[in-house]
């Protein structure tokens, strides 16, 4: 047991870039850290870590070994979740990649309930908005949208992201309604950075690319969602989040005879995490409750 406490003190001072970070992580001292760090490199007769007072950084050695020590730490705590199972109880560890606004909107709860009905699953929830390769990040499960995959990775679809441009009655009062795509380079343009500014959309001949000029950029859904219904500019961005504005009409559709091509969200698993039963059970309750589409 200790080379498997070892091993999970060198991977948190990896993944925090120090002693006291990790400490706090682990819920140990950092002195405590650092003792189990040597001892894994006197057993294993190299050094870890450049030390230094301003940092601390891995060495060749500690690159090489650290992501096997993950894969090694992962498939013990799933075995030995296994067997101290009680019951039909799950008991994992799960790290988890998760986008902001999406998160903050709709996977919260989700999360939340998971650990309702399985209270021994930990969780450590980290937003991120951009792709994350979940084996050499360390993850158990990264969800996001983007069109990418990595090897070593399952890719678990969960629900359809559907988006469109909007913008509010009294900005396109004043600055009047857009009626192609190439419009939008004389308008105030709201974008949302992690898909950049090259806007896409489905044309009556085809895909149409546009490259526009910001008014706003961010990588939070809802400052967009605020500054469109604020009259500042137009917003391509998520469904889900200004849905209710619609509703309403404080925001309006904008060239919807020109949609914006649709996103799969999906949770990139590591292949060794796929049969994980707490992994299973997470992805089944995030189908359920974002399906069919957001």
């Amino acid at each position: 047991m200790d080379i498997l406490v070892n091993l999970q003190a060198f991977l948190a001072t990896a993944d925090a870039s120090g002693f006291s970070a990790a400490a706090r992580k682990l819920g140990v001292s950092t002195s405590v850290v650092a003792k189990r760090v040597t001892q894994l490199e006197t057993r294993i007769g190299t050094a870890l870590f450049h030390r230094s007072t301003r940092q601390l950084r891995l060495t060749d050695a500690g690159q090489r070994y650290v992501h096997r020590a993950r894969g090694v730490v992962t498939d013990a705590t799933d075995l030995l979740s296994r067997m101290g199972e009680k019951g039909h109880d799950l008991v994992d560890h799960l790290r988890i990649k998760a986008p902001t606004s999406l998160t903050v909107a709709r996977l919260a709860d989700a999360f939340s309930a998971f650990q309702t009905q399985n209270p021994r699953v930990k969780l450590e929830i980290v937003l991120i908005d951009r792709p994350v390769d979940p084996v050499t990040e360390g993850f158990d499960i990264a969800i996001g949208a983007f069109p990418h995959s990595f090897g070593g990775v399952v890719d678990e679809p969960l629900c359809l992201l559907k988006r469109l441009l909007c913008a509010s009655p009294s900005y396109l009062k004043k600055h009047g309604t857009p009626k192609h795509p190439r419009d939008l380079v004389e308008h105030r343009c709201l974008s949302f950075m992690p898909t950049g500014p090259e806007w896409i959309f489905d044309g009556p001949r085809g895909r149409i690319s546009i490259q526009v000029s910001p008014l706003l950029s961010s990588n939070e859904g809802h400052v967009l969602a605020r500054s469109a219904i604020a009259g500042n500019g137009i917003a391509l961005i998520s469904h889900y989040l200004v849905a209710n504005a619609l509703r309403d009409g404080t925001l309006k559709p904008v060239l919807p005879d020109f949609p914006i091509p649709e996103l799969w969200v999906k949770a990139a698993v590591p292949e060794r995490r796929r049969n994980a039963a707490a992994v299973q059970a997470l992805l089944s309750l995030l189908k359920t409750s974002l399906a069919p589409s957001l």
